[in-house]
Order: C-alpha cells, then sequence, then structure tokens
C-alpha cells in the first residue's frame, strides 16, 4: 500500500499521464517560468510576474528554511537554489529524471540529495525540520487531499514546519495573460500540449487562500495562506 493509500479511488490514469507529461515538458518547463516564447506577454505583464515572484522569494527567505529540509516535487530546480542556500541538508524528491536533472546542473552542489520517486507511492524513512513544495498541491487530486496532508505530517519531526507555493487564478483575468499550452479547463483538470502537439490531461486544482487555509485547518493545521495575482503561498503547522 502507497503511502498515501488505496481507499480512495482515484484514476490511476490520470496521474501516469499527469507523471507522462512532467516527463516530455521538462526541456519546456523554464519557458513558463521565465516568459518565453508562448508565456511572453509583454514587458508590463512579465514585469509583473518577476514582482510577484520577489514577493514569495520574500516570503520564503523569512521563513527561513532551516535544519534538514524535503523539497517535495522539486522540479527543474528554481526554487531548490533557494532552499539550498538556507538548509544544513537538503534532499529533493521529483518523479521526473528528466527535470532531476535540469534541477541537479542548474543548483550545481554535490552535497544536495536527489530522489526519483512518485510522491503518490513514495515513503519517508526518516524526518526532516522542512518540508517545502511548489506547484505540486494543485496536482493533488481533491480525494487525496487528507491523505497528502498526512504524508506531509509523517515527514515532519516534532515542531517541524511546511511551506508551500501554488498557481492561482487570475482575479482579474485579462486575454493577454491565459496560458497559451491549456487547451482546455474542465472542474481540477487541465487538458495540456506540448510544442510538439502531444496532449495531456493533468490534475489541478487551484485553491484560493481563504479556501487553502480552511482545508488546513480542518487537517488540524495551523496555516497562513497568503496570494498575490499568480500566487499562492505560505507557511503551515500540524497542531
Amino acid at each position: 500500500m502507497s503511502c498515501l493509500g488505496q481507499a480512495v479511488p482515484v484514476e490511476d490514469r490520470l496521474l501516469e499521464e499527469q507523471r507522462a507529461f512532467y516527463r516530455a515538458r521538462a526541456p519546456e518547463y523554464d519557458d513558463w517560468w521565465n516568459r518565453r516564447g508562448g508565456y511572453d506577454h509583454g514587458e508590463a505583464e512579465n514585469l509583473e510576474w518577476r514582482g510577484q515572484i520577489a514577493v514569495v522569494v520574500a516570503a520564503l527567505d523569512s521563513f527561513d528554511a532551516r535544519g534538514d529540509v524535503l523539497e517535495l516535487a522539486g522540479g527543474t530546480g528554481w526554487w531548490t537554489q533557494s532552499l539550498a542556500r538556507t538548509a544544513d541538508h537538503l534532499t529533493v524528491i521529483d518523479a521526473s529524471a528528466e527535470t532531476l536533472k535540469i534541477n541537479r546542473e542548474r543548483v550545481g552542489r554535490g552535497d544536495v540529495d536527489y530522489v526519483v520517486a512518485d510522491i503518490f507511492d513514495w515513503q519517508p524513512q526518516r524526518s526532516y525540520d522542512v518540508v517545502f513544495f511548489s506547484f505540486w498541491l494543485s496536482h493533488v487530486p481533491r480525494p487525496l487531499f487528507s491523505r497528502f496532508w498526512s504524508l506531509v505530517h509523517s515527514c515532519l519531526r516534532p515542531g517541524g514546519r511546511g511551506f508551500l507555493i501554488d498557481n492561482r487564478t487570475d482575479p482579474t483575468p485579462s486575454p493577454t495573460a491565459k496560458d497559451p499550452f491549456v487547451v482546455e479547463y474542465r472542474p481540477d483538470l487541465h487538458v495540456r500540449r506540448l510544442s510538439d502537439g502531444s496532449e495531456y490531461r493533468v490534475v489541478k486544482v487551484m485553491y484560493e487562500p481563504d479556501e487553502l487555509q480552511r482545508l488546513l485547518e480542518g487537517e488540524s493545521w495551523v496555516a497562513k495562506i497568503d496570494a498575490t495575482r499568480w500566487f499562492i503561498f505560505g507557511s503551515a503547522q500540524p497542531r
């Protein structure tokens, strides 16, 4: 049995399709983060994007992720860089060997441990002071929300803390700011297209900060979730 359990019915094919998407998207992922190509929405919105990232970076800096740190779904390493500067020891997990290869090259630290593992099947072998994940919670199906946060809790030492970053539905949407590679929006799901024309379904649960904070409080976490126009972020600690 996986650490997230098998009792909750989840479409395994959808989760496998999601994993396949991120393996295939690895060479393109940084275009989204750096606002390149189809993600370039013009100087004004690109400047706002960078400004909002700076707000989130400042929040993570204030959180001060020290001690033994675990990063779930580390991706191509944009946040791993920040964590590596503060952590005494850093472990990074991702289901995609392709993204972790980019992460390793970007971070360039021999003292960071990398683990290729599917978080839906992975079990911690020890505990950590901090668990961090960015742009991952939105890919956890709603029926697995409680089990995922139980996993995070099981990873933490007494007094341990979590920090998350994720996408937010734009409260002031503009036609130019839409993701050009999302070809269909469904409830808690996107159909996305890569540059080669291939299409994949991915779980995409878009939380508002108040909703997420209430849900976490219901799971016995003390949370403080903030938001910018395009991001939600914040800390959580087991009660």
